[in-house]
């Protein structure tokens, strides 16, 4: 059971700046990753794209075992002066930003294929399945710990889903800027030794920023160690009978379907199709720039809708807009970009209020079972949005593959306008299940999460 501390230092600014920068550091490597895993690998290692996307979706398998571990280790460590929370990201900084940097080991470009296969699967199990695990449970669970209101809780939200943008904005928009060179033929060709040293600023940004999200944030909820025995069982049929967390589990799956495949895609649609990375990197800023704006109203909107409500309009909206893009199959790299940056604000709506209703889940997990498991549930939560990572990249390695994408027809005009073409389906198809979701899967309404903090209030003494 969670109980109040006394009274300590009040939620402030510090917390939301201290929160962001969390998720800062986490998008450094995790963006990197999404953005430019699969070019780095099938453009300069030669690796197939198909295999690169096989060997993501065969890490989450894992990551079944290690997320939910993570979590029970969590829920059952005993809490220190800084909370229950914080000291793990202060622990496990460190190795996850040197576990990222050497995914991008350019150097053994030249190494038999065996081993660049073999360096690819362990270095990204390392740092996916291992240490990105280790300091993303904690922190994403410490939301909860950090205040117990509903709309304080949104503000992090709010907050969490900026310092994501801030580190997507300089990887999309600075990085294209720098790993790419012109080749003879006058393309646009990834540089390895480029990359390489992109992600080791990368990995030194994401441990100043946890340093800062451990320094400016403070756990004021105290969350009590568990210590009863573990029942796989018990957890396994709790989880199967947890309609929201099952329904918010799905949802998150085809969030990420369309954040991560448009992230992706960038790094094939603006390079090969367009043959402008200037437009690639105007388009980085554009989430930045939308999440903002739409961070201004985000909270009073789903304050006043509803958190699901205000989801489901914005993924309908972004469906609507790539279906457009789809259709007039452009040529224009400008005209893309003014497009994609109308279809990110239904991206950004709900990315700004996802790791709010997180917490509704918690608070009606806690409201009908009598306990409270926030490790537990947003280890699950975790596993679900590396499913939705696995399923991007399962699909994009996949669909690349179909239209016969490799190093040697990576400029054909079949591939290139295959390439456009995925950019638009998939995330249109992910947007219109997202909303299909939230509708008939994900039973948090308004009515229920406010009844759900009302009751919480009064059993904590609020």
């Amino acid at each position: 059971m969670a109980e109040n501390k006394t009274q300590t230092k009040p939620f402030g600014f510090g917390d939301k700046l201290g929160y962001m920068f969390g998720d800062f550091g986490n998008d450094f490597t995790f963006i990197l990753s999404s953005m430019m895993l699969m070019k780095f690998y099938s453009d300069v290692m030669g690796v197939s794209v198909g295999l690169v996307g096989i060997m993501m979706m065969l890490a989450r398998f894992v990551d079944a075992f290690t997320d939910v571990t993570m979590g029970q280790i969590v829920d059952r460590s005993r809490p220190h002066a800084k909370g229950k929370f914080l000291p793990w990201i202060r622990r496990m900084c460190g190795p996850v930003a040197i576990a990222s940097f050497l995914l991008y080991a350019s150097w053994f470009a030249n190494a038999p294929m065996a081993f660049k296969i073999f360096w690819m699967f362990f270095t990204y199990l390392l740092w996916g399945s291992v240490f990105y695990t280790s300091i993303n449970i904690p922190y994403g669970s410490m939301a909860s710990a950090i205040s117990a209101d509903p709309k304080e809780r949104a503000q992090l939200s709010n907050w969490r889903t900026i310092g994501a943008s801030l580190a997507g904005t300089f990887i999309g928009v600075v990085l294209p800027l720098i790993v790419y060179y012109q080749d003879e033929a006058g393309n646009q060709v990834l540089s390895g030794p480029k990359t390489s040293i992109a992600a080791l600023i990368c990995s030194a940004g994401a441990v100043i920023c946890y340093l800062l999200c451990y320094n400016l944030c403070t756990e004021r909820v105290k969350v009590e160690q568990k210590t009863e025995k573990f029942d796989l069982g018990k957890l396994v049929s709790g989880l199967i009978h947890n309609k929201a967390l099952i329904g918010i589990v799905v949802a998150s799956i085809c969030m990420l379907l369309v954040q991560l495949t448009s992230q992706s895609m960038t790094t094939y649609v603006y390079p090969n199709y367009f043959g402008n990375t200037q437009a690639q990197s105007v388009s980085g800023l554009v989430g930045l720039v939308v999440t903002l704006a739409c961070s201004a109203v985000s909270v009073k909107l789903s304050q006043k809708l509803g958190r699901k409500e205000l989801a489901i309009f914005a993924s309908l909206f972004g469906a609507i807009v790539f279906a457009i893009a789809f259709v007039l199959h452009t040529h224009n790299a400008w005209l893309f970009v003014v497009l994609y940056a109308i279809s990110y604000v239904g991206l950004a709506f709900f990315s700004l209020i996802c790791w709010a209703m997180i917490t509704d889940v918690i608070d009606d997990t806690e409201v009908q079972t009598g306990s409270r498991s926030d490790g537990e549930i947003y280890s699950v939560y975790s596993f679900a949005r590396k499913l939705g990572q696995a399923a991007s990249s399962g699909v994009s390695g996949l669909l690349l593959t179909l239209i016969g994408y490799t190093q040697a027809t990576a400029f054909d005009e079949n591939v290139v306008n295959g390439i456009y073409n995925m950019t638009c389906l998939v995330p249109a198809l992910g947007f219109v299940l997202l909303a299909v979701v939230l509708k008939f899967l994900y039973p948090l309404d308004k009515k229920r999460v406010d009844e759900n903090a009302r009751i919480l209030a009064e059993k904590h003494g609020k």
